[in-house]
């Protein structure tokens, strides 16, 4: 393992530690509510299933959390012995793909629910006396506040199996709050001034090892959508024969189109002459002014052309996302340095759904973009590569696995991602072909391409 540290939390001395101690207690017991409520709701036989082979049973996604929670936390950090080290294979995410996790061993889901429950309480003991500080996975708590995340990806996870799942609703949420008075009156896009700014972060006490370190990054000028592409302008794009049209596909785009037989995001279907959208086991219109949701990067691409625009690389998100051209300083969050409220962004599964385009003024960032956190993934023109002079820690299979052309990137977070797992700097990645995320897109231009 690297030696590589994160940097320390705010504050020093007792009263700082117990604050952080806190806070990272807080957000353990949010995320294991979550994960509470997205297990509890369905039957045992729900759990066991395979409800795609995209996704594995939710009953393993159960009790990886909590392998992952004691290998981490009460062997690494804490150096006890293991609890039950003969399921540490069933549970290795890289040792069996999501297809065959059904064929497993894998504990029920009362053994899977009272393991995690034991390893919980021994890490809340754990927390209690630990100094925070000193070795590197201790620094900052990193190390909490890296499964706190962890939990809460899964959670995100366990939130599109959910999705996928065939059956009555077993979730509920208020709707999103309406869209705000200008929303229908925004600019439809905005130019980011050309000119340096600083992307990722050195600062960010529990950023991963992507987001890491800080460098500089000199961009030309741009023009970026003010929100998200709506479902209704993604229907133009569909009833101008976008998906029908080789001319808006890449190569690897058009053959998977056709070899998929890709018509509309997934979730959609078309019925006397209206397009209607499966969310969570109900059927419902597909509502126009909510950002699009559920489609590919080669849809986005291809939707992205069709509209003679493109898709904004990684950089020209985060300097839009970040950059306050005022102090000249990226900031954590578009709106500030302040943690996401409800005011601000739509996240943590407070909604099931996106919110309007154009909702949340408060969160915008001082270009004036819009729900550049939460509502739905952003597909970028980036490839996923490490930054200049990454290092991975604590382990290489968090990211450096990962790096290379197979993968894209997306930014912002969506509706399903807590708090603790979403700030201007993370960054997510996956096949372009992939739908079943809750991913959407914007879109951008050069000035010279008006």
């Amino acid at each position: 393992m690297t030696d590589v540290r994160p940097p320390a939390a705010p504050g020093t001395g007792t009263t700082g530690t117990e604050a952080l101690r806190e806070t990272i207690a807080a957000e353990l017991l949010a995320a294991r509510a979550r994960t509470a409520a997205l297990t509890d709701c369905v039957e045992d036989a729900d759990l066991i299933a395979q409800h795609s082979p995209l996704m594995s049973p939710l009953v393993w996604d159960l009790a990886h959390i909590g392998n992952q929670e004691e290998l981490w936390l009460l062997r690494n950090v804490g150096g006890r012995d293991p609890l039950h080290p003969e399921i540490d294979p069933l549970y290795d995410a890289f040792q069996h793909p999501r297809a065959e996790r059904p064929s497993l061993p894998l504990l029920p889901p009362a053994e899977a629910r009272a393991y995690a429950h034991e390893v919980r309480g021994r890490v809340l003991d754990l927390l209690a006396a630990s100094p925070l500080e000193g070795a590197p996975l201790l620094d900052a708590g990193f190390a909490f506040g890296m499964i706190a995340q962890h939990e809460q990806q899964h959670d995100e996870t366990m939130l599109i199996t959910h999705q996928l799942r065939a059956g009555e609703p077993a979730l509920a949420a208020p709707p999103p709050p309406p869209a705000p008075a200008d929303a229908a009156i925004l600019p439809p896009e905005v130019l980011i001034p050309a000119g340096p700014f600083t992307m990722g972060t050195d600062t960010e006490p529990w950023a991963l090892d992507n987001e890491r370190p800080a460098h500089t990054v000199d961009l030309p000028a741009f023009l970026l959508d003010t929100t998200p592409v709506t479902n209704a302008a993604y229907q133009r794009f569909i009833a101008d024969g976008g998906y029908d049209d080789p001319r808006w596909w890449t190569e690897q785009g058009w053959e998977h189109r056709r070899r998929a037989d890709l018509r509309a995001p997934l979730f959609w279907q078309r019925q006397d002459g209206q397009w209607l959208r499966r969310r969570f086991g109900t059927v419902e219109p597909v509502p126009p002014n909510e950002p699009v949701l559920h489609v590919s990067w080669y849809e986005a691409d291809a939707y992205a052309r069709w509209a003679g625009r493109r898709l904004p690389t990684e950089a020209e998100w985060e300097k839009a996302a970040r950059y306050d051209p005022a102090t000249g300083r990226s900031r954590r969050y578009p709106w500030g340095d302040g943690p996401p409220g409800p005011e601000q962004a739509n996240l943590g599964q407070r909604h099931l759904r996106p919110a309007a385009a154009g909702s949340y003024p408060d969160g915008q960032s001082p270009y004036g973009v819009r729900q550049l956190m939460g509502d739905v993934w952003e597909w970028t023109a980036s490839d996923f590569h490490p930054y200049p002079g990454f290092r991975a820690w604590p382990y290489k299979e968090y990211s450096e696995v990962f790096f290379g052309s197979e993968y894209k990137v997306l930014r912002g977070g969506c509706f399903a991602v807590a708090p603790v797992a979403c700030r201007g700097t993370f960054r997510n990645w996956d096949y372009p072909i992939r739908r079943q995320i809750f991913s959407g897109f914007r879109t951008a231009r050069t000035p010279e391409e008006a």
